[in-house]
Parts: structure tokens; sequence; C-alpha cells
């Protein structure tokens, strides 16, 4: 089973970032962070964790507020750098570990936590800014990194009794997954800092000492704290440390610090400190129970014939895939599809078998496949080919026989907008519905 050996807490300001990439390390006013981060890539160097879960906010680089979430879990393979304004900084990619990030995943939901997954979203300075100080990066990173995005600035964010109990969730997760893996979990964020307003450049030093402290050996009072609260003691934007509450809510109650520093060199109150995990090993029948309540709900889901549910698991392998079908929802993307669909095919990188399914048409295939059916849809509206003709197809009927089995046998209909060519369901034509 896996565990978690222990928890990295550190500051996540761009100006660690900043500092290596001018190599700064021998600077006056920069060597103390350079010196603080040292012993924790020493500790991580040792212990070898097989997964970093990396808790961290995104800075409005990768999530926007057309859609913005409380929790965010990367469930993806693959984590680029984020382009924050100037160009992506010059840092390899970060890999993923989907396997136990998609059980993580189902363990918090079913813990009744509404989480949402991201892929193919670039990490910022939230992640990469400690990254460069926590682990050597040539040619590439050493560990897989799970990324869970707190949605700390847009009120209502979590509260911070929330993010302590998904802390706790987590736990449960991570020691209820098969394999025999080390987790260590980062916790990013604060100190106290603001960055807005006429309080801009705002810090407390005397709190982010009492923090520390707490969120050691008492971290349940921080969990009664409020935003206004944490933010009249820490600034605005230092109440982003409800995230080293996830950290805390996941370790045991009483945890061996073999690390701390703090350094205040101009805008955040930039921290580090390593905490080793004294939690016993689970006890009894706790991790069958658990996996057991994780499963409940689709417990059986296989017995219903002719039914494939989209899955975490079936959203990664088939990612690319829906993608490329997703994107008949671009004009630039459809008209470059029905110019030349080899084009496209080689544009979007899909492998032989994916071009395949959508060359053949093959409804039926392409959700055994993982796609999901509102993109077939999609697809369809493009050909000018009806819904009704793909749920024929897909139950290995013709549009005829199908029909019958409808209360209005005469109703075909697809999700085509204004833009749509004429659609082709009552002729055969080249981009009509193949089996």
């Amino acid at each position: 089973m896996a565990r978690i050996i222990g928890a990295v807490a550190c500051s996540h300001t761009p100006t660690i970032g900043f500092a290596f990439d001018r190599k700064k390390q021998q600077d006056p006013v920069w060597a103390p962070i350079f010196e603080a981060f040292a012993p924790v890539q020493r500790w991580l160097a040792e212990r070898k964790p097989d997964v970093l879960f990396f808790i961290y906010n995104d800075h409005i680089s990768s999530f926007f507020f057309d859609h913005y979430s409380a929790f965010s879990l990367g469930v993806g393979e693959r984590h680029e750098v984020a382009d924050e304004g100037g160009g992506a900084r010059d840092l390899p990619a970060l890999k993923g570990h989907p396997a136990l990030a998609r059980h993580i995943g189902r363990s918090l939901v079913a813990d009744e936590f509404d989480m949402s997954f991201f892929q193919d979203r670039a990490l910022d300075h939230g992640v990469f800014s400690p990254m460069s100080l926590l682990c050597p990066h040539e040619p590439e990173w050493p560990t897989p990194v799970i990324p869970l995005q707190v949605g700390v600035l847009q009120s209502p964010v979590p509260s911070a009794r929330r993010c302590w109990r998904l802390g706790q969730a987590l736990r449960r997760a991570i020691e209820s997954y098969p394999d025999d893996l080390d987790v260590a979990i980062v916790a990013t964020g604060g100190l106290s800092h603001q960055v807005h307003g006429e309080r801009a450049g705002f810090n407390n030093t005397a709190w982010d000492a009492q923090f520390l402290d707490l969120i050691e050996n008492d971290p349940v009072r921080l969990t009664e704290m409020t935003q206004a609260e944490l933010a009249t003691l820490g600034g605005m934007e230092g109440a982003e440390v409800i995230m080293w509450l996830v950290m805390r809510g996941a370790l045991s109650s009483n945890v061996r610090k073999t690390h701390q520093s703090y350094y205040l060199p101009s805008m955040t109150g930039i921290a580090t400190a390593i905490y080793e995990n004294l939690a016993s090993p689970p006890v009894a029948g706790e991790v069958q129970r658990h996996r057991r309540h994780m499963d409940r709900q689709l417990a059986g889901i296989e017995a219903i014939e002719g039914s494939y549910p989209f899955t975490l698991e079936t959203s990664v392998r088939a990612y690319r895939l829906n993608k490329f079908l997703h994107g008949m929802t671009r004009p630039d993307h459809r008209a470059r599809f029905l110019a030349d669909e080899e084009v496209a095919f080689e544009a979007a990188g899909l492998p032989p078998q994916e071009r395949e399914l959508v060359r053949r048409r093959d409804w039926r295939g392409l959700i055994r496949y993982g796609v999901i059916f509102f993109m077939l849809e999609k697809l369809g509206a493009v050909l000018g080919v009806s819904n009704l003709h793909i749920y024929a197809a897909m139950r290995g009927q013709s549009l005829e026989e199908f029909q019958q089995t409808r209360n209005a046998p005469a109703a075909l209909y697809s999700v085509a907008g204004k833009d749509a060519a004429p659609q082709t369901w009552d002729e055969k034509s080249p981009h009509s519905a193949r089996q």
C-alpha cells in the first residue's frame, strides 16, 4: 500500500524562481533563500519519494474566472510550464502520475468533496518556483507530481476547516492505494504578504512565527480562523496559507519537524519546513472498508450491457482523441477536417488506431475506445449525420430499424448550428454515416 512519508511546506513566491534563473546563489540578498531550501532538497534526495502531491494555487495563468473551482486535481500524464506573460521559464515539464491521481480523485469524491479535474493545463510559479529549488531537473525532474490547485483568489474560497478535512480525506485516499509507493506532500503559499491596494507590501513577522508554531503543534486552532482573520494577520494574499492545512490534515496528529527556516527579503515571508509523518499503519479492515466506500457508486455497473462509464481512467486514456473531436466546435478545425481529414489527423498527432476509428465512422468502436458520446454528436453535426444515425449504428441497427423503436419515428435531429452545411441525412455522401 502507499504511505505518506512526510511533508514539505514552502512559499511559492516568484522571487524564488527569479533568483534561481538568474543564478543568484552567491548574492547576499538572495543566498538565504537557497540556504533555506538546501535541507529540503537533501531530505527529498535521501527519502526518494515515488510521487510528490503538490498543493498550490494558480495565479490566473492557466485558470481564469470563466470557470473557477475550489479544488482542481491534475490527473494528466504531463504538466508543462505556464507562460505568465513574458514567456515560459526554461524548465522541463513535470511527469504526472495518472493512476494514483485518479484513485485520489475517486476517493475524494466518495468522501463528498466536489472536485474538478484537469489535464493539459500548464502550471505556473505556484508549482515551478519552489520546484526549482526542491529538485534537480536536468535532463528531467526525478519525481512525478500530482498537482492540486486550490481556488483561493476569488471569494468565496474554501474555509480553513474545509482544507483541513480535505487533508484528512487525502490521507485515506493515499493509504488505500494498492501499490507500494512513498508519497511526500508539498504545501505551498504564504507566508504573510499582500500585493494589491494601499496595503501592498504588508507583512507580519510575528504572525508568521506564530503560524509556523500552530501548523506544527496545534493546527486545529487554525481551522477555526476565518478568511478575514487570516487576511488581517497575514495580508489578503497571505490568507492562502489555508493550503498548508490540506498538508497538515493528511499527516499524523503529532509530527517530527526536522527543518524550519524563515526569510523576508521583500514582499513575502519565505518559509520552508519539513514534517516527518508519525502515522501508524492502517488497522484491521480500514483500507478494505474505504475501498468499498470508494466503489459503492459504480458497484454493479459492469452488469449493464452495452454501457461504458466515462471514468477518469477513460478520460486520460482517450484524452487526445476527445480533444480532437471537441475541436469540431472551432470553425478553423472543422474546416481543416472537412478539407482533408488526413492533414487534420497528422496535425493532431493521432495514432493509427484513432485515425482509423474516425475514418470508418465507427461510432460503436469510438465509444468502446473511450470517446464520450457528446464528442460523437459534434462530429456528426460537422459531417451532416443525425444523432439518430449514430444511435442506430451503436446498436448495430439500420436507421429504419432504430426509428421503429421510437415514439416519433420521423424525428431526426443533431446539434448542428447556424453555420452548418446542409445535413445529408437522406442521401449517401462522402461524409454520411459509415458503420
